[in-house]
């Protein structure tokens, strides 16, 4: 797959009760250092840093935006948020995802109370990040990152391009009202192991087999943050194609 003109980049927001920024410095584990503008990591990873006031909106919409119910203290603290801490790193491959995971498991562990994500517009809360941070595995990180975008005639995924990989796309006929096989479909592919692109079959876990049928351009602009560079993949049912053949 071809290397996009414009670079990923991975945008998070961890909303906490720090009083200053000394204690949130206090708080951070031995190995990284905060300055005005950036978080460096034990590894050396730089991340830019850039703390928000509090608004009336953000712990409504973050509540709204949770895939599991965060535990009732996590939205408690989101409510009573003081300072939100905005992550934003390189995206584009599972390794740059794992990066901006710990980078924000370290702000929780710093008492962060949950993590929002501007790429897909999902939240989690901070034990529920934790435990997918600790897992790590492809399944782990699109579950975290990548959302179903329900709309009037096909439902697409929203975030893949934080992985380096296009949206995928299926008819709403083609799916049940969960979204299988759609999400099969996702983690197949954020696994990363085999290519994927126009023409290509894949063979699910399921024994499913899917047709990539076209590519489209993504449906959201240039410069914001859910823009995916690499497009969409539209998926048709194996047998569809059979049929017509």
């Amino acid at each position: 797959m071809s290397t996009p003109a414009e670079p990923v980049e991975i945008t998070l927001r961890i909303p906490g009760n720090w009083a200053h920024p000394g204690e949130l410095i206090d708080r951070l584990p031995e190995g990284c250092q905060l300055s005005p503008d950036s978080l460096v990591l034990p590894g050396g990873e730089r991340i830019e840093f850039s703390p928000m006031q509090p608004d009336q909106q953000f712990a409504r919409i973050f509540e709204s935006s949770c895939r599991r119910p965060p535990k009732p203290d996590e939205l408690e603290r989101v409510r009573r948020y003081t300072v939100n801490v905005g992550l934003t790193g390189p995206g584009g491959s599972l390794e740059d995802v794992r990066t901006m995971m710990e980078a924000a498991a370290i702000m929780i562990r710093a008492g962060g109370a949950g993590v929002f994500i501007d790429n897909s517009g999902m939240a989690h809360g901070a034990s529920q990040w934790l435990a997918m941070t600790e897992d790590g595995s492809s399944d782990a990180i699109s579950y975290a990152f990548v959302c179903l975008f329900d709309g009037e005639a096909e439902i697409s995924t929203m975030g893949m391009h934080v992985l380096g990989l296009p949206e995928i796309a299926m008819r709403r006929e083609d799916t049940s009202p969960n979204g299988d096989p759609l999400v099969d479909a996702l983690r197949y592919i954020s696994r990363g192991d085999r290519p994927v692109d126009r023409g290509h079959i894949l063979v699910l876990d399921s024994g499913e087999t899917l047709h990539v049928a076209s590519r489209t351009e993504c449906q959201f602009p240039p410069g914001s943050p859910m823009h995916n560079p690499f497009g969409k993949l539209l998926l048709l049912p194996g047998k569809e194609i059979a049929e017509r053949n």
